[in-house]
Order: structure tokens, then sequence, then C-alpha cells
């Protein structure tokens, strides 16, 4: 039997269908993107407009009525403040002390409030309390507590015979002190991301480990701390960042003293706007952006390739 081809269909009807069938299509793939049309104007009032400005602002001497473009000279003025180079060291030191004490405390909480504790829902709450109250709050509420004389913290030392020390007068205690602190009121975030990465690894892990023989500590050391590697990223990223940035808690608790010891880029900066100074201010959050990108990007790759190979 031989077959006849029976050319193209045609009709009145197929071409309109297809029509309004690649129309549907353009519409439905369309969709999605206007979704994301809300947080782009946002993204773009409120972080990439004031970024623009605040590039341009950092070039002039500026008041709220006028401003004189003077180049870089603000730059140059703002990198030969006396200051800087103690502000530099404090913000690295207060980072890397903060962070680090968030991701060992906020792992060992993470692994205890995820065992069967009868209260660890209770637990849970009460150390993720301090994330919630004002920064503001806490450092008045811990100047109070931190007074040589009337605080709680050195009467209490009193009680066993020791003789506490002036934590926010001493040049050597200021800066750790306010580390402290933070640690208190951010360690909660970290637990929280820590019980999410080990609720989120597989029960077979430790299961295979039991069949093994292994204990509490080969169960942690051979599947928690390496499968909750993801959520150790996130807290070293969050922290790290926060902890170049901060400025809040240690503006209320010491105001930079005592002198300059306990100064960082962004009290240093801070100073500059409330002496009027406004575009050597903008240069110096500009200059601690760059600070902050130059850090936390390599970093950022650094720990993105661990976790790839983990």
């Amino acid at each position: 039997m031989t077959k006849h081809y029976a050319g193209p269909r045609t009709g009145p009807g197929v071409p309109l269908r297809q029509r309004h069938a690649r129309g549907a299509a353009r519409r439905r793939s369309a969709y999605p993107y206007a979704l994301y049309v809300p947080a782009a104007v946002v993204y773009l009032v409120i972080f990439l407009v004031p970024t623009v400005m605040a590039f341009y602002f950092a070039l002039t001497r500026w008041t709220l009525f006028d401003s004189t473009f003077v180049g870089l000279q603000n730059f140059r003025d703002f990198l030969a403040e006396q200051n800087l180079r103690i502000g530099f060291q404090n913000t690295v030191i207060y980072a890397v002390v903060t962070s680090g004490l968030k991701v060992v405390l906020g792992l060992l909480l993470g692994v205890l409030l995820t065992s069967g504790l009868r209260l660890r829902g209770f637990l849970r709450s009460v150390v993720f309390f301090p994330v919630l109250v004002s920064t503001v709050a806490v450092g008045i509420t811990f100047s109070a507590l931190l007074r040589p004389d009337t605080g709680l913290v050195n009467k209490t030392l009193a009680l066993v015979g020791v003789d506490g020390p002036d934590w926010l007068g001493d040049a050597n205690t200021a800066l750790l002190s306010v580390a402290l602190v933070d640690v208190w009121k951010g360690v909660g975030l970290a637990t929280v991301i820590y019980i999410a990465g080990i609720m989120s690894i597989p029960p077979d892990y430790y299961q295979a480990v039991a069949v093994d023989g292994g204990g509490a500590w080969h169960r942690f050391r051979h599947v928690t701390l390496p499968l909750s590697w993801p959520a150790t990223y996130s807290v070293i990223i969050l922290s790290f960042i926060g902890g170049l940035r901060s400025f809040d808690l240690i503006w209320t608790m010491t105001r930079g003293g005592p002198g300059f010891t306990s100064d960082t880029i962004a009290s240093i900066i801070y100073k500059q706007y409330q002496a009027g100074f406004f575009g050597l201010s903008t240069a110096g959050n500009v200059l601690l952006f760059l600070v902050v990108t130059a850090i936390v990007v390599p970093l950022n790759y650094v720990l993105g390739k661990r976790q790839v190979a983990v």
C-alpha cells in the first residue's frame, strides 16, 4: 500500500490555537519574574540608591543644605586619623572573638538542645530570648552589672574572695567585656541555626555509628561535626560581618573608652559625625564597607569550597 503525504494540517482553528498557546506560555514564563518586582524595588530604594549616594557624598564636604566636591580629600583625612590603627585592630579582634565563641557555644548548645532533654523546648526559648532584647537595653543593663563598686558581678566575686576589676574602665578588659556581652546576646541565633542543621542530618548516620559500637563522642566527631558544616558556615559569615560592623553595644557600654582603647571603626565614624564632619564620616562608612567586603568575600569563598568538599 502506498502512503500519501497529506501535507501540513490546515484549517481556520489550528493557527489560532497555536497563537493562544504561545501567548499563554509567554504569560506563564513571565509570571514568576513579576513576583520579584516588589523585592527588586525595595532593594533598589533601600540599598542600591543609598549606596551610590554614599559613594558620591564621600567625595564632598556636605551639610543638609549644600555640598562641595573635594575629591579624595575625605578619604585621606580619615586614613590619617590617629586612632584609626587602634580602631581597625579592635574591630578585627572583636569580630574574631565574637564569631569564634558563637560558633563554639552555638554548636555545643545545639547538640545539647537536640538531645533527649525533657526541658529542651523551654531551654531553647531561654537561649534565644536575648536575641529579642534591644541591644541598647542590653548595653545599659550590663553597664550597671559590671560597675566596679556597685555592680552585681563584682559583688558576687567578692563573696568568694575575688577582687573584680573595673570591667569597662580598664583598657585591658573593656573590649573583651563588651565582646562577651555580644556573645551572650547573639549566641541564641547561632544555636537556632545549629539546631536546624543538626535536625536535618539523616538518622541513618547515627544508626551506622551505633552499629559499629561508637559512643556519643564518635557520633559528634564523625557525624554531627562534619554534617553540620552548612550551619557552621552560616554562623561564621553572619557573626563575622556583625562583628566587623558592631557599634551600638560598644557605644552604649564604653563609648570607645577608656580613652580610645575600645574604639572600633564604626565608633570612630560616629565620632566624626557627632563633630559635624559629615563628608568625613561618609568616607569612613565607604571604607568600612570596602573593608568588610575585602574580608568577607575571600572568607566566603574559602568556606564555600570547604562546604562543597564536605
